[in-house]
């Protein structure tokens, strides 16, 4: 008899890609399951672009709702599903709520916030994986598995499909071409400025990428337009004609889709940083306060610059100590050299070929 899978996931979009490694793994070991992803609106784009989701599920809770009543209905209403497993992503007490509420019998997640009871397959052993992507995978593996091996048997990629008729389609409504490379921006970071390499760095890069034959698309929310507009603003004026802000006049899907046709994508450690590794898009990392050792890009064609101060990685939203040198001290020089060498073995790839 096939499983009937529910997964609650997370709310961040970079942590919904990195979630495609569980539910690719579920496949994998569940062939015949049928796995539906329960997640806020707008991972839903996310979803719609990973074959092994066979359905979505919109979370209707904003991500501090508590609102029991809500979620006790919302379960009431997944038990006709008749799910024969559910795995819970995030750590909260409230995100496992819904699953019991549901009358799903084995209920899997990480120790956290007093949840017992509420998962009765509760996993302790989280620093024995010291990758987020780990953790989401080692959920899909058996607990007695988990505690004797510490290692995770198979370790897939994020891989994002994009919608080439969407592609187009976004193209022509934004009036936008592929006669020069693409060189994608992604300068936003929800997660706070230091995360973020201020825009004068990006707009060097911009300046030369844009002087070597490319135009610069710049990737983002509406929270973003101030920043993507500081960057065209302080490029050169004959320039500025090769500079796109498509922050805040995209959907997800369409940044997905157009996304996909960079040639190379350079980025904060942000959502869209993780899109363009599922894109398999040649990508320049930057980390400031946050280390690729605990969520890296997962792909190949990748290139991670940071400094290297002392006081780095903080994982702080903002910096404590009000200088902000992680970012600051970052020169365009850096990234523009990862650039060139991540160009340089795109160009010897396609010669092999």
């Amino acid at each position: 008899m096939s499983k009937k899978i529910l997964v609650i996931g997370p709310s961040w979009v970079g942590d919904m890609v990195m979630s495609q490694s569980l539910y690719i793994t579920l496949k994998q070991e569940h062939p015949d399951a049928e796995l539906h992803v329960m997640a806020p609106a707008w991972c839903c784009a996310l979803l719609e672009r990973m074959p092994e989701v066979d359905k979505a599920i919109v979370m209707p809770l904003g991500h501090g709702d508590f609102k029991l009543a809500k979620r006790f209905r919302l379960g009431r209403q997944l038990a006709t599903e008749g799910y024969d497993w559910a795995i819970v992503q995030p750590n909260s007490l409230k995100s496992a709520l819904i699953p019991l509420f549901a009358g799903i019998k084995k209920r899997t997640g990480w120790k956290g916030e007093s949840r017992y009871g509420l998962l009765n397959d509760l996993r302790s052993n989280k620093t024995d994986f010291p990758l987020m992507v780990e953790r989401y995978v080692a959920l899909a593996h058996p607990k007695a598995d988990m505690l004797n091996n510490h290692q995770i048997p198979a370790l897939p990629w994020p891989c994002l499909r994009a919608d080439t008729a969407n592609q187009q389609d976004a193209l022509q409504e934004l009036q936008l071409n592929v006669q020069r490379p693409i060189v994608s921006l992604c300068p936003g970071a929800e997660f706070g400025p230091s995360k973020r390499w201020p825009e004068q760095h990006y707009a060097e890069v911009a300046r030369h990428q844009i002087e070597q034959g490319k135009q610069v698309w710049i990737f983002g929310s509406a929270k973003d337009i101030p920043v993507a507009e500081a960057i065209r603003h302080y490029l050169p004026t004959g320039l500025q004609a090769h500079c796109h802000i498509l922050a805040g006049k995209t959907s997800l899907h369409q940044a997905i889709d157009l996304m996909a046709l960079s040639a190379i994508v350079v980025s904060n450690d942000s959502g869209l940083m993780h899109i363009a590794a599922a894109l398999q898009r040649p990508l320049v990392a930057i980390y400031g306060s946050t280390s690729p050792k605990y969520t890296p890009p997962l792909a190949e064609r990748v290139a991670i610059v940071h400094t290297d101060i002392e006081c780095r990685p903080c994982f702080k939203r903002e910096c404590p100590l009000g200088h902000l040198k992680c970012l600051k001290e970052l020169p365009a020089e850096k990234v523009l050299a990862a650039i060139k060498q991540l160009t340089a073995s795109e160009h010897l790839i396609a010669s092999l070929r």
